[in-house]
């Protein structure tokens, strides 16, 4: 069980929803240092309180379509060292692809029903505290009924459907687990990932961040 307290911003219009977040948060030991109603109010808390994570909801006022994804990114541009999950109603597969366009890590994407799960919504926090990144298996599910192309064609079906557990933010021994096989198993499906998408290894590259952001940059649109 995860214990170490994170420091999150919490972006939601709905008054009611926020506040379940907040008590929810609190329940499992998060510290909500801020919440925003709008995304100007969502900058200004980031950047005064530099959480770990801001929580974020795609549609937020004036026009509830997309200014939390406009906030998201401008916060990666302006902290990037903050972690972002954003949550919307209803997946939005090219928002998520544009949020991840960047090549940034500490991404998270989920339906709000996810938010529910305390248990895995809290979980997502962390990876994406961490680094790592935190997509709902719906936001998976579309991009990978959309056409197979380049490097991602090269993918065995099992690679593919091993990086489609990379790309929830599952770790070599998770993904084990829900195949029944062997961790020795997945670390070699994992490497002939990294092999055909070129990404050699280095001392300060995150390659299962980049092999994710390679899956969703061609499989997005």
């Amino acid at each position: 069980m995860i214990n170490r307290q994170l420091r999150v911003v919490l972006a939601e219009d709905s008054v009611v929803l926020r506040d379940g977040m907040v008590e929810l948060l609190a329940a499992r030991g998060c510290e909500v240092v801020a919440t925003a109603g709008t995304a100007p109010e969502l900058l200004a808390a980031v950047v005064r309180h530099r959480p770990q994570v801001a929580v974020v909801d795609i549609r937020m006022p004036p026009t509830h379509t997309d200014e939390g994804i406009h906030a998201a990114v401008e916060i990666r541009q302006r902290v990037p060292e903050v972690g972002i999950l954003v949550f919307s109603q209803h997946v939005e597969a090219a928002w998520a692809s544009r949020l991840l366009a960047d090549g940034a890590s500490g991404i998270g994407y989920l339906l709000k029903e996810r938010v529910t799960r305390t248990s895995e919504f809290v979980d997502a926090l962390h990876r994406v505290a961490d680094g790592g990144t935190a997509l709902d298996p719906e936001v998976v599910n579309q991009l990978m009924r959309a056409d197979q192309r380049s490097r991602v064609d090269t993918l065995t079906p099992r690679e593919r459907e091993v990086l489609e557990l990379m790309a929830q933010g599952h770790s070599n021994r998770s993904i084990a687990a829900l195949l029944v096989v062997s961790e020795r198993a997945v670390e070699k499906h994992v490497a002939a990932v990294f092999t055909k998408f070129g990404l050699c290894a280095t001392a300060a590259d995150n390659r299962r961040v980049k092999a994710v952001l390679t899956y969703l940059a061609e499989n997005g649109s």
